[in-house]
């Protein structure tokens, strides 16, 4: 029979799903029924985009009536919570039979001309305003992260303290363009020093990483798109596994385990468990040490120096182009 998949979940989950639907298409069913929660938009830059459903369509069910319905679920998955596949890896075992031994297909992206205008746009828009050569994403927040009044924390223990947002950006913005990708009003009582788009799409963002040079942040949706951009990253993990939701295969990748020898797993969609939960919640406050291996990496791959003015004619034909880069993707 064949089959139907509900995909649900964050943006960085149902990105990490992906390469295993276009793998089911290509290789079992090229008419597969994906029906999807959220984020219908991420599958615009895909192969799958024909394939793709809300759960609000009145004919879905005329689709769906000679179809098993699956729906797959990662963190259940037994390689999955002892940590010896990732998230691309384990959707790609529940979709396609495949063992824990096969490696991560690539997720492949084809960007709209639309979003890659943006993106090359606004970077060397921000670059010209704060004459540096070179940029950086760098995304402080995951999606546990949560505003009241002036405090911002993430029970979760995924993303940056305030604290260390405000140092990062100051010592980074001495040698860089920088572009928080947030929605969070951060406050301050002076100037952050970095550029925040306002209502930037998901299409947008792939548009706005794919321009950048650098990608720096947390466990979320920008470290999926570094990869699948093939743009260098480092990425600082706190309360979840570097083995789980990143990519520490990815030679162009710096993964700073912030937690390792404090954390406890949370057996997310598995069971709620609080005290895991209360134990991991300051997993993502970087030490002065980390603090500096961090830094150190993102400028030991960007450099410091002036190679081409951004402002005269000194670019190159490739730097000029922004269509590049329309697919990528790392094993």
């Amino acid at each position: 029979m064949k089959k139907a998949f509900f995909i649900n979940g964050g943006a960085g989950r149902v990105l990490c799903s992906i390469p295993a639907l276009e793998y089911y298409k290509e290789h079992t069913d090229p008419d597969v029924v994906i029906v999807v929660e959220a984020w219908q938009e991420l599958f615009l830059s895909t192969s799958l985009r024909k394939n793709v459903y809300t759960g609000n369509g009145g004919d879905l069910f005329n689709l769906l009536k000679d179809r098993e319905i699956v729906s797959p679920e990662p963190y259940r998955l037994n390689a999955y919570y002892n940590q010896r596949v990732n998230l691309i890896q384990a959707f790609d075992m529940l979709i396609n039979g495949v063992d824990d031994t096969v490696e991560g297909k690539p997720i492949n992206l084809d960007l709209g001309k639309a979003d890659q205008i943006y993106g090359y746009n606004l970077v060397n828009q921000v670059k010209q305003q704060m004459k540096k050569e070179k940029m950086i994403v760098f995304q402080p927040f995951g999606s546990g992260a949560k505003m009241e009044g002036n405090f911002i924390y993430d029970t979760s223990g995924r993303s940056f303290e305030l604290k260390d947002i405000f140092r990062t950006v100051e010592e980074l913005s001495k040698d860089y363009a920088i572009i928080l990708m947030t929605q969070i009003h951060i406050p301050s009582d002076q100037p952050m020093g970095a550029a925040i788009p306002d209502n930037a799409s998901l299409s947008q963002w792939m548009g706005i990483v794919n321009a950048a040079d650098y990608f720096l942040g947390c466990d979320s949706m920008g470290q999926h798109y570094a990869h699948a951009l093939g743009k260098p990253a480092t990425v600082v993990i706190g309360s979840t596994f570097p083995e789980n939701i990143s990519y520490p295969g990815n030679k162009d990748f710096t993964i700073i385990d912030n937690a390792k020898q404090t954390r406890t797993y949370q057996p997310f969609r598995i069971t709620g468990d609080p005290v895991s939960e209360r134990d991991n919640e300051d997993n993502m406050i970087l030490t002065d040490e980390n603090f500096e291996i961090m830094i150190k990496s993102v400028k030991n791959k960007l450099g410091t120096g002036t190679k081409n003015s951004i402002f005269g004619s000194n670019l190159s034909k490739d730097e000029n182009q922004p269509f590049k880069n329309k697919t990528g993707g790392k094993a």
